[in-house]
């Protein structure tokens, strides 16, 4: 699956980044039997934050984008914990979206299918995951999303 994912990351104009270093006191990603739990992973493409609050100064479409890169990243930390190998991935388990978004804002669902689209997009039938989108008042660095999974590999 490594190279199949990975051509069809490439095929959208995109590139998986190295995964990102944990910012505090925490693990990226933790591995349990065949189960892999990835920390929170930000809304960031390649060095650029992409902050802003939905229902404020963000569009659903500019929500969705940022956990579309939320999901890139998520990736990269799953082809970490696989050391290197994108082929161990078999399934996207669970997806948990937390939406920096303004006490009236509830499109939150719509904003994390960017990540969940792009997922499924990328590993077809193995990206369909059970999800959650919730909405924060704030989120680190002034992100506007922010998404944790669990994945399982072979």
């Amino acid at each position: 699956m490594s190279m199949k994912s990975e051509d069809k990351i490439a095929s959208m104009g995109l590139e998986l980044p190295s995964a990102p270093a944990p910012a505090a006191n925490y693990v990226p990603f933790v591995i349990s039997g065949n189960t892999v739990y990835v920390s929170g992973q930000i809304s960031r493409d390649g060095d650029r934050m992409i902050t802003g609050k939905l229902g404020d100064d963000l569009t659903v479409e500019h929500g969705a984008e940022a956990a579309k890169f939320c999901a890139l990243a998520l990736l990269a930390q799953v082809k970490a914990a696989c050391g290197g190998d994108l082929g161990r991935l078999s399934r996207v388990v669970k997806l948990t979206g937390f939406v920096n978004s303004t006490a009236d804002f509830t499109d939150q669902p719509q904003v994390i299918n960017g990540a969940s689209d792009f997922l499924v997009a990328v590993l077809g039938e193995a990206g369909r995951h059970a999800r959650s989108a919730v909405s924060a008042a704030s989120l680190p660095l002034g992100v506007a999303v922010e998404i944790e999974g669990i994945f399982e590999i072979d």
